[in-house]
């Protein structure tokens, strides 16, 4: 006779023991899903970063993240980090990126391109096998994402679904995760995904590891950013040499500055969510009692012609050897120049004298101008992360022979701000990248 159908449940006493190890084995097994990796636990490196805790996330119940672009992000405690990798996979460099995080035992989460996912299937495969999380990332990787008609947005985000399942080989092994190439998020988009049940992925700060940067500086901007963040999700790309060269030294400073890796699962009904509180979804927590980022607006006010402020006592030690400008009140005393022209000096003579002629009269400054205050403020914080304008070719040199062009001839054109992403896929056919390019 099994436990489950042993009298001993029917008891009183049988019950409440049944119930005890029901509660017990439930909070070590959450405490297994959500406890610090240990360094023991990776093979071949005791001292590993390991990946401290696995997250489980509703992908409808907060349906867009990641601060670049959304209000909301994951719901990570200080000093943890989400890795994510685009545009793969893509031999060697995605293997070798999957050889630095199997060394320190870190889980991240992949966000495959179809085209590639259809030429390097085996790439996919290995990603899984790896324990990693794996979401799309567009069929073709166009950087006009928001600017293309509906019918051609459902397409690409559709077919890299398909072609990566076809990789996988299985429907379940895909999480419901987006990223937008280029992070050129739209209306059209963001419906489409919620009427599928996709989560909007963008991140919380790059490493500008797709511009042409050294590996040096793609770990020092990746440690910056998240230093100045103090959590969030990171944005790199696995087909990048400089990435591969820059990665193990990235997860090494995390490690010794105190910082652990989450690893994202999605929810499923054998899966249940990690609980959370809404406010943990949000990294910068909005209160009365926090202090806010911007310049408080001044209150406006009159101030009276009469209305003055009391002067300060000053001594023959203090400030300009005794002097302090007084906007008119006084003459500057003669052969004694203030250090500034546009502040008239008071001596301490001349206090003394103004002392002794108004004995019940302290001396007055006026009260300052209300425009003194004037500052503006700013409603949004621009957060560039040092991204680059585009520069666009300007109009061609005006030769002696040809007349000067009429200056409404060419309109000027505003520079676009380089969203960070990768190159678009054009080429028909991709070759795996040389081993020593890019880095």
């Amino acid at each position: 006779m099994s436990f489950f159908q042993s009298p001993l449940r029917t008891s009183p006493k049988g019950l409440a023991w049944h119930r005890a190890t029901t509660l017990g084995l439930g909070i070590l097994a959450l405490a297994a899903s959500t406890s610090p990796g240990h360094a023991a636990d990776c093979p071949g490196n005791p001292n590993a970063l390991g990946t401290s805790r696995t997250l489980v996330v509703d992908p409808m119940e907060h349906p867009r993240i990641g601060t670049m672009q959304y209000s909301e992000t994951l719901p990570l405690r200080d000093h943890e980090v989400v890795l994510t990798f685009d545009d793969g996979p893509l031999p060697p460099h995605s293997d070798q990126v999957l050889q630095i995080l199997a060394s320190e035992c870190v889980k991240a989460t992949f966000f495959i391109i179809g085209r590639m996912a259809r030429q390097f299937p085996a790439g996919v495969r290995k990603v899984y096998a790896a324990g990693h999380t794996i979401g799309t990332h567009s069929e073709n990787h166009p950087l006009h994402f928001n600017k293309m008609p509906p019918e051609r947005i459902r397409q690409e985000i559709d077919d890299g679904i398909r072609h990566t399942e076809e990789a996988l080989g299985n429907p379940a092994a895909l999480a419901p995760f987006f990223r937008v190439p280029g992070l050129r998020r739209g209306a059209v988009m963001e419906d489409y995904l919620v009427s599928k049940g996709l989560q909007s992925w963008s991140a919380d700060f790059p490493a500008d590891d797709w511009l042409p940067i050294s590996g040096d500086q793609v770990y020092a901007r990746a440690i910056a950013r998240l230093e100045a963040k103090g959590r969030g999700i990171l944005l790199l790309h696995d087909i990048q040499g400089r990435t591969v060269n820059a990665l193990p030294k990235i997860l090494q400073t995390l490690k010794a500055r105190g910082y652990r890796i989450v690893h994202v699962v999605p929810a499923t009904p054998s899966r249940p969510k990690t609980p959370t509180d809404p406010s943990q979804w949000r990294l910068h927590i909005q209160s009365e009692h926090v202090a806010t980022a911007r310049w408080p607006t001044v209150p406006y006010f009159r101030f009276t012609a009469s209305e003055t402020m009391p002067a300060p006592g000053l001594s023959a030690s203090e400030l300009y050897g005794g002097r302090l400008g007084n906007a008119g009140l006084f003459a500057p005393a003669r052969g004694d120049d203030p250090p500034d022209a546009d502040w008239p000096s008071l001596s301490a003579s001349q206090l003394a004298v103004y002392a002794h002629a108004h004995p019940d009269q302290p001396p007055a400054l006026p009260a300052p101008a209300a425009t003194i205050f004037d500052r503006p403020e700013k409603t949004r914080l621009a957060m560039n992360f040092g991204v680059r304008p585009i520069r666009r070719a300007g109009p061609p040199p005006i030769l002696a022979s040809q007349p000067p062009r009429h200056p409404r001839a060419l309109p000027p054109v505003a520079p676009r701000r380089m969203i960070p992403g990768s190159h678009p896929i054009t080429q028909s056919g991709l070759e795996p990248a040389h081993p020593m390019r890019g880095r």
